[in-house]
C-alpha cells in the first residue's frame, strides 16, 4: 500500500514540475534545464583542481560536507572563457545519479513552458550540438532546452563518480 501511494507522490510532484525551467545565461544566449533536475544554485566557491581532469571540469567544491565536482559551461559548449564575476555562480544539478555543479554566467528566472511552445531543434542542430534537447519560445525569443543526462558522457560519469 506504502508503494502505491509514494508512486502515486511521485508522479504528483512530477506533474508539477513538468514544463518548468530553470534559465540561465552565458553571454547573449540563454538556455533552460528542468528543474526537475536543479538541486540548487549557489554563489561561486573556492574550486580546488584536480589533475587529469578535462579543462572543462574546474575541479571541485565542498558543498556542507559533499565533495561535487564543477564544470564550467562556457568551456564545456566551446565558448571562450569570461572571467568570473559577482553574477556567476553554480547551478548543482543531479546528472545520472551524480551531482555535478554548473557554472554559468548568470541565472534568470524559473520558467513555465506550455509544450505548444517547445519544439525539436532543427535536424542540422541534431548532430552538431548534443546538448540541446529542444527550443523553446518565449515571447520573441528562445531558450535553448538542455538535455541534462548528455552533459556527461558514461566515460565522465564514471569518472566524476569517483571523486565524489
Amino acid at each position: 500500500m506504502v508503494d502505491i501511494q509514494d508512486k502515486e507522490l511521485l508522479e504528483l510532484e512530477e506533474d508539477t514540475l513538468k514544463g518548468k525551467y530553470l534559465t540561465f545565461s552565458l553571454g547573449s544566449e540563454y538556455f533552460g534545464i528542468e528543474i526537475k533536475h536543479v538541486i540548487e544554485i549557489i554563489g561561486l566557491q573556492p574550486i580546488t583542481p584536480v589533475p587529469e581532469l578535462p579543462d572543462y571540469i574546474k575541479g571541485i567544491i565542498n558543498l556542507r560536507g559533499r565533495i561535487i565536482p564543477v564544470m564550467d559551461v562556457r568551456i564545456r559548449f566551446k565558448k571562450p572563457p569570461m572571467e568570473y564575476d559577482d553574477r556567476t555562480c553554480i547551478i548543482v544539478v543531479e546528472v545520472k545519479d551524480i551531482s555535478v555543479g554548473l557554472i554559468v554566467d548568470s541565472v534568470s528566472e524559473v520558467l513555465t513552458l506550455p509544450e505548444e511552445d517547445i519544439v525539436p531543434p532543427p535536424e542540422l542542430a541534431k548532430t552538431g550540438n548534443r546538448y540541446i534537447k529542444a527550443i523553446g519560445k518565449v515571447g520573441d525569443n528562445i531558450k535553448l532546452l538542455l538535455d541534462c543526462d548528455k552533459l556527461l558522457n558514461d566515460d565522465e560519469t564514471e569518472l566524476l563518480s569517483e571523486i565524489q
